[in-house]
């Protein structure tokens, strides 16, 4: 899934959910996935992941299918360029089952 990032612009604003969007909380933008989903995302071209939870709808530049807050970006080391292709994970909280890759 290609992703970018989104953060100083849009920091106090609310979000599609009704909450304040804080540019350094592990947060994410998906045009439907349901509020409050959890996604494992991993960069891999540097393996590392972190796990996020949508709260907002986006993004609007055709091509990209997620959007990331600040810390997210930072921590999964695509500030510099602004987007990065991420395999997608959803997390099933209470399921003893393996997370659904949803795009690799």
């Amino acid at each position: 899934m290609r992703a970018s990032w989104y953060g100083p612009k849009f920091h106090g604003r609310i979000t599609a959910n009704g909450e304040v969007y804080d540019q350094m909380a592990f947060t994410a933008a998906h045009k439907s996935l349901k509020f409050g989903t959890l996604l494992k995302l991993t960069n891999k071209k540097n393996d590392k992941s972190v796990i996020v939870r949508i709260n907002d709808r986006g993004p609007y530049i055709p091509g990209r299918q997620l959007d990331v807050s600040k810390a997210v970006a930072i921590e999964l080391g695509m500030m510099h360029n602004g987007v990065a292709r991420l395999q997608v994970e959803e997390i099933k909280l209470g399921s003893d089952s393996k997370p659904n890759v949803l795009v690799n």
